[in-house]
């Protein structure tokens, strides 16, 4: 990998640290920026030199909140890409089995149990959580990436998730009336402690 000069900050951001390579007529960026508020956020950009020499920049950011669930997910993508294409490349089906069993074919300290009881329930994700909850996926989808699904279609935003309605969470393939109502009396449980630590505050 060829690594590009440190570039200069603007008076709106600094680059911490930035990677670079390049193939052929496209050059992809990754930077680590830090904006002027102190938060910090990557942004990966792809530069395509045209035929008029020219060059069309297109770039996607994210923000530090959103870091964990970044690498939640790139992890998720290339292992399960792995499964994929080794299914497809041998032909066996023994590797297709494997895939079958979802989470529990990953490495121990990557699956949602066993993440909570040797690194805390603070550590994971909210995808890991949901997916304790719907607790098993689908041949071709574990649970963590059906939450993920789940949880993009409102936005990532937890709220929104909450009001799904049991017809909303069937729509998803994956999802039936078990896992639906489990997850909804999880969170009808959160609105209900919410609302009861709101009563013991008022209560002092």
């Amino acid at each position: 990998m060829d690594k590009e000069n440190k570039k200069q900050g603007t008076p709106d951001r600094e680059i911490v640290a930035t990677e670079s390579f390049s193939n052929g007529n496209k050059t992809y960026f990754f930077d680590y920026m830090q904006a002027v508020n102190g938060s910090y956020y990557v942004a990966i950009s792809r530069s395509d030199r045209l035929l008029d020499e020219s060059f069309d920049k297109r770039s996607v950011v994210f923000f530090e909140e959103d870091f964990e669930w970044l690498l939640s997910a790139m992890s998720s993508l290339f292992r399960t890409a792995g499964y994929q294409r080794a299914a497809i490349d041998t032909g066996l089906r023994a590797v297709a089995a494997e895939r079958s069993t979802g989470i529990k074919s990953w490495e121990p300290q990557y699956r949602p149990r066993e993440k909570m009881m040797m690194q805390g329930p603070e550590t994971m994700s909210d995808a890991e959580l949901i997916a304790l909850l719907i607790s098993s996926g689908s041949p071709r989808e574990t649970a963590v990436e059906l939450a993920g699904r789940m949880l993009a279609s409102v936005d990532f935003n937890l709220s929104r998730f909450s009001r799904l309605t049991i017809i909303q969470m069937c729509e998803f393939k994956g999802m039936g009336h078990a896992k639906s109502t489990t997850i909804m009396a999880a969170m009808e449980l959160a609105a209900r402690m919410a609302d009861q630590r709101i009563l013991l505050g008022e209560s002092k």
